[in-house]
Parts: C-alpha cells; structure tokens; sequence
C-alpha cells in the first residue's frame, strides 16, 4: 500500500511549522519513505509571543488561541499545498500541534492545534492528539518518535534528537526504549537570544567560551537525570529549571553556552554503554551545531559508537515524517506507540480523527 501523506509537526524550539508531504510504502511489512516537498513556515512574532506566554492563559482565553492555531495551521497547509501543486494528491494529514501542557503524572497532555478547524479549513482528514492514548494508559505520552525509527531506520542502534528537548532511543533486551534525555535548543537558543541573535550558528559561541566547572556540576545534579526511565520532560525543564540556575551565575554568555553543550554531551554519554560497534543517527536542529556533533563524536569514539549526521532534510523534517508515519499507523488502524518506551499498560493505537470534506 502506499499513502500520501502530509505530517506536521511545531517543535519546543518554537521556530515554526514544520510541514512535509511525504510518500510511504508498505510491502510484506517493510516500509520504505520519500520527503517529496518540505517547508519551516516561521512563525510570526505575534504567534511567537502567544506560544511562549500561552500557559498564562485563561481556560476561555487558551481554547480560543486552540481554535485560531488550528485554522492557522490550515492556512499554511492551504498555501503548502498550491504551492508545491498538491491538490487530490493529499490522502489526509498528521499533525502533532504545539505541546503547551504536558503532565503524563496527572494523566494530561495538550497539543494546540485544533483539528476539526484544520480539516474545516484544508477539506482533507486530519489525525491529531498523537499522544493522549498513550497518556491516558498511564504511559508517558513521549517519545513517540521511536515507532518510526523502529520501522524506517533499521540500520542504526541509537536515534539521537537535539531538538528543543533531547531525547533518545536505542534497544535493549530486545526492546525499543527512548526517553528525553535534558533541555537541548530551547536552552542554547535563550542563551544565544541574550546576545542578540536567533541562535549560536554551528556553535561558534560556545566554541570561544570556557565551561564553568560549578555552573556544570549545579546543571548536571538535577533529580531528573537520576530518574530510570520511562520520563520525560516538560518545556519548562529548560525555560525555568535550567534558566533559573543559568541565571545564579555571572559569567559570559559563551562561557555559558559551552558549558551547557558539556552539560548536554555528558547526558548523552552517560546514557550510552560501550557494546561493541554501535551507530547512532542524529536530526533535530542541533545536528546543524557542529560544535556540539564534534564535542559528542570525540566523547564517543571511546564507546565504538559511529555518529551520523543525515543530509538536512532528514535532519530538519525526519519529526515531521515520523508524524506522518504515525498517521499511517492509525488510519491502518495499527499499533502506533510503544508501551516499552513510554511505560503504559500496553501499546495503543493513538489519534483522533477529523473527516473533511465528506
């Protein structure tokens, strides 16, 4: 079988909409993919601003900004799809929204987004609320990623992404386990922001800074990082936990990018074993910060472990396919979440749909 599908995804880096419209095949249970068109529609600084404020809300005021997101997200499929001549090429589209609360230990997670305003608004069938199932079985609603690396990527034994929150997969004991790992881009970004600019390209700030031994050992000693998986973690690990130490510490903003890359680099190394050859892929924004890639190849190379830095569209959209994938899984009406990752009673099948034009 082989589905069109456009997968959507707006990342805890708050950079924009990720969109790709991705072609997936499935023959005697192996699957194949193509990215065919790909597109970051930027957010603008109004929505910018409502995303970073939007947990000050009120219930009215939140589901109101839920509805407008939704159409929004509409609007920008609308344009993607004319502008890459799209039309009754789409079978439906699978968006993950815009984690705006997520507390799997009082069984809650949102996504903004609004699907039924998104499938009023393309005519097509929408799958949203990716992670609510699984949440509501008790399972941490996250990584959800894992699923898609466990079917697409079969040659790798470790999936590293240095989004705004890094996470990680790998198998153990025969089974696929993943967990967020610490605050990535959310945090380095910040820092990059103080001094004027988006981000620290290729990490050429950190590069020049030196790490602050107290700053490392207080970044490092956070009861999270002692937590056995299944866990993961909420935005504002990085935004208020990781922030308000950042903010205890007078020393540069360099000096305090380098050290939150050390920071980063000695979470990952702590969680991966030397196990004869392994190969670990990494995507995400981060992966484009070749500072931090050189810092984690040269603490691995101690471990045997490979690491491989896709061609760009993998690294910025490989989310965005996975949401796809996942939208497959559901329409299929198969298993799409993975109990042994996220700790639930047992695999689900998670998303709602929204039928479009009938």
């Amino acid at each position: 079988m082989i589905y069109r599908v456009i997968g959507t995804m707006s990342g805890s880096s708050m950079d924009g909409l990720d969109i790709a419209y991705c072609t997936l095949e499935e023959t005697g249970g192996n699957w194949t993919y193509e990215i065919t068109q790909a597109d970051c529609i930027a957010f603008s600084k109004e929505w910018q601003e409502q995303l970073k404020n939007i947990t000050a809300l009120s219930a009215r005021e939140l589901f109101r900004c839920h509805t407008a997101f939704g159409k929004w997200m509409g609007e920008q499929l609308n344009a993607f799809i004319e502008k890459n001549n799209l039309e009754h090429k789409v079978h439906f589209i699978a968006s993950h929204g815009h984690t705006v609360f997520h507390e799997p230990q009082h069984g809650m997670t949102f996504q903004m987004g609004d699907g039924a305003s998104i499938a009023a608004v393309t005519q097509l069938p929408v799958i949203t609320d990716l992670r609510n199932m699984d949440v509501a079985l008790g399972g941490q609603g996250a990584p959800i990623v894992p699923i898609g690396e466990q079917f697409l990527w079969k040659d790798y034994t470790h999936f590293l992404n240095l989004g705004g929150i890094c996470n990680i997969t790998f198998k153990q004991d025969g089974k696929h386990i993943a967990f967020d790992v610490c605050a990535a881009n959310r945090i380095l970004n910040v820092l990059a922001q103080e001094a004027g600019f988006d981000f620290d390209h290729e990490g050429k700030m950190a590069a020049r800074g030196t790490i602050n031994q107290d700053l490392l050992i207080a970044l490092n000693d956070q009861e999270y990082f002692r937590k056995p998986f299944p866990k993961s973690l909420a935005n504002e690990f990085g935004t208020e936990t990781i922030y308000s130490i950042l903010k205890e510490y007078s020393c540069s903003i360099d000096d305090k990018l380098r050290t939150v890359t050390e920071h980063i680099v000695m979470q990952i190394d702590a969680i991966c074993t030397a196990d004869g050859e392994q190969r670990m892929l990494v995507t995400g924004g981060g992966a484009h910060n070749t500072f931090l890639l050189a810092r984690l190849r040269d603490t691995l190379t101690a471990k045997q472990m490979e690491v491989t830095v896709p061609d760009s569209e993998l690294i910025n959209y490989k989310e965005a396919l996975v949401m796809a994938f996942i939208g497959v899984l559901r329409w299929r009406e198969e298993e799409n979440v993975l109990a042994s990752v996220t700790g639930a009673q047992r695999n689900s099948i998670g998303g709602a749909l929204w039928m479009g034009a009938q």
